[in-house]
């Protein structure tokens, strides 16, 4: 391929828009997206859900795209959190599980690194309580372009 006019890398077709696709910016090269790391994510976030609140969530996905990690998890809650929200008791039983996602937070952003081998840069979780919804956000650290530069999006 020709090379761009203002620049010295070489052009790149036209559906990347000029970028390297998402999988060369964000991606160690190590990581290998066909399952295996998205099960692993997920089966370590009912790990840690099922040690700190004695039973884990009976579905969970995990998802990646650049640098957020998705998982979903279904039927989270406790038999006690769901006969408080049965008994109407909602806005106290999710003041409860944010306060029990915050002690998880440390054991949940670790399992994450280590599996992505990417820092987490930031978390978010949150519930539904009917249906029984949770989902848990990590944002992990950019990888530097193999030129040391961050990727544009990060550095926007």
């Amino acid at each position: 391929m020709g090379r761009s006019p203002d620049l010295d890398v070489p052009s790149r077709p036209p559906t990347t828009h000029g970028r390297a696709p998402a999988s060369e910016r964000f991606a160690p090269a190590s990581e290998r997206f066909d399952g295996r790391l998205n099960a692993a994510l997920s089966t370590a976030v009912v790990g840690i859900f099922r040690d700190y609140l004695g039973r884990g969530p009976t579905r969970a996905r995990a998802s990646i795209r650049d640098n957020v990690v998705v998982v979903v998890l279904e039927d989270t809650l406790t038999k006690a959190e769901k006969a408080l929200v049965d008994q109407g008791q909602v806005e106290a039983t999710m003041q409860m599980r944010r306060a029990l996602q915050e002690t998880m937070r440390n054991a949940l952003t670790d399992a994450v690194t280590q599996l992505t081998e990417r820092q987490v840069i930031a978390f978010m979780s949150d519930n539904h309580p009917d249906p029984d919804y949770a989902a848990e956000v990590f944002v992990l650290e950019p990888v530097p372009a193999q030129d040391g530069r961050l990727p544009v999006e990060a550095s926007t």
